[in-house]
């Protein structure tokens, strides 16, 4: 189906409930459709087409992007993926999209710890009426100045929690507040004035920091979408044991995520360092070789690579040593045998980097800060260049030299034309040069001798 203009300008995408709504351009009527892969909580059906009769009553059904549920097919309709439902609530009927259908929900029920044979499933009443669509909408419509208005009861309170989501039942008669808070909070007082204010029975349910950066959503150090609110739905406990097994640093900036945690992302390499480091040997001190004591300094867990230094206070000196041989020297220690020196090894080459430009630098942008400075350097450069190249000297003497008999312009015409030379600094030569004719008519001054301050006493007549 081809959306015209007028349609596409009136649908509207509900990515917290994974579906489009628009209007019907014959009938009017509101039509809200599932949206695939349009919510964080879809799951991959990898069992579509297979037809399976034990089970095939139970249906999963997704709200608001933070809950989903398995319910049971009563009503003796036909229920498919993609249909909006009415199902049974704890007060009152709510509206969701079927999203699994078929033997993969047993799958999903087993992964939950639950037993498809006697556990208690939630009830689906019928299909969703365009009527139940409209109170739907009516009450989705309602959640944001809702979320606004108790967050503004809340700070009236006094009350050390915030507000961060707001889902309101498909009957539009309860609505869930999701907060976060650090302690324990008194809602006595606030669900009474909730009530008051916005005439719905009120539930409250705390959430973490995890939970209130997937609902906000935002971009990673990486650069992608955080994965809390791309994909991840069930969030495990994180610690600092992941980043050492790891080798990371442990700088608190640099591991923790948008919401104040450590990264999610710290657990998905976690197996593959402990499955390297199981075929690493433990080295618990220096090991002895026939010139001296070897320390380990660092280790490349994925590499299976360990580099040694014979001097323990500095890292200039290092020989990369595989796993392999670091356990064969370990044990000729033991048998009081002392492997041959690791001087011979070769190091390896450090990769280079290549940037996408090719060989440019990255400041070759920046602009120089003094200019004056930098051409002074550069001719200072090219003088000591030039004394370094005889045959630029040699080049030099090749070319005609300008004629003496040609006249040349005195110095005091080039001043007056040019105001090359300013008045002070001829002065200083013509003062100069009569210094230089005083001394000259000097001769005593020349005859003495230059020995130091004794020289200059006249010696006495006897």
């Amino acid at each position: 189906m081809i959306l015209s203009d007028k349609d596409s300008e009136s649908l509207q995408f509900d990515c917290s409930r994974g579906c489009t709504v628009g209007r019907d351009s014959s009938s009017g009527e509101l039509e809200c459709k599932y949206r695939l892969g349009c919510c964080k909580l879809e799951t991959y059906d990898w069992l579509r087409g297979i037809q399976q009769s034990e089970y095939s009553d139970l249906f999963e059904v997704r709200f608001k992007n933070t809950r989903k549920g398995i319910y049971r097919n009563e009503s003796g309709q036909s229920i498919r993926m993609g249909d909006l439902v009415i199902v049974e609530a704890q007060s009152g009927h709510d509206l969701g999209i079927v999203t699994l259908e078929g033997p993969v929900v047993v799958k999903q029920i087993k992964c939950r710890g639950l037993d498809p044979d006697s556990s208690e499933f939630r009830r689906i009443y019928r299909k969703a009426k365009p009527f139940d669509i409209d109170k739907w909408q009516e009450a989705i419509a309602r959640e944001q100045e809702t979320m606004i208005r108790a967050r503004q009861i809340a700070k009236e309170l006094n009350l050390d929690m915030k507000i961060g989501d707001v889902e309101f039942q498909g009957d539009g008669t309860k609505a869930i507040f999701y907060y976060i808070a650090d302690g324990r909070v008194d809602f006595r007082q606030l669900i009474k004035v909730y009530a008051e204010e916005f005439r719905i029975r009120i539930e409250m349910k705390q959430i973490g920091a995890r939970q209130e950066a997937g609902l906000i959503g935002g971009l990673g150090v990486c650069g992608r979408e955080l994965c809390c609110a791309n994909y991840i739905t069930t969030f495990k406990s994180i610690t600092t044991s992941a980043a050492r097994c790891q080798d990371l640093s442990m700088n608190p900036q640099k591991l923790a995520g948008q919401c104040g945690k450590l990264k999610c992302c710290l657990n998905y390499e976690v197996a593959a360092y402990l499955d390297a480091q199981s075929h690493i040997p433990k080295v618990s001190g220096p090991i002895e070789f026939e010139d001296g004591l070897a320390y380990l300094m660092k280790t490349d867990i994925l590499q299976q690579t360990l580099y040694f230094s014979y001097d323990k206070t500095s890292l200039a000196d290092l020989y990369p040593v595989p796993a392999s041989k670091v356990r064969m020297y370990l044990e000729d220690n033991k048998n009081g045998i002392k492997p041959p020196s690791l001087k011979g090894l070769d190091s390896p080459a450090a990769p280079e980097f290549v940037d996408a430009v090719g060989d440019g630098s990255i400041s070759r942008f920046d602009r120089p800060k003094n200019r004056k400075k930098n051409g002074q350097r550069q001719r200072g450069q090219d003088a000591r260049q030039g004394q370094n190249r005889p045959q630029d000297a040699q080049r030099g003497q090749d070319r005609p030299q300008p004629s003496q008999a040609q006249p040349q312009r005195p110095r005091g015409q080039n001043a007056r034309q040019g105001q090359r030379h300013p008045a002070p600094f001829q002065q200083g030569q013509r003062q100069r040069g009569q210094d230089a004719r005083q001394s000259q008519d000097r001769p005593q001054d020349a005859q003495q001798p230059q020995t130091g301050p004794a020289s200059f006493q006249q010696p006495k007549a006897e």
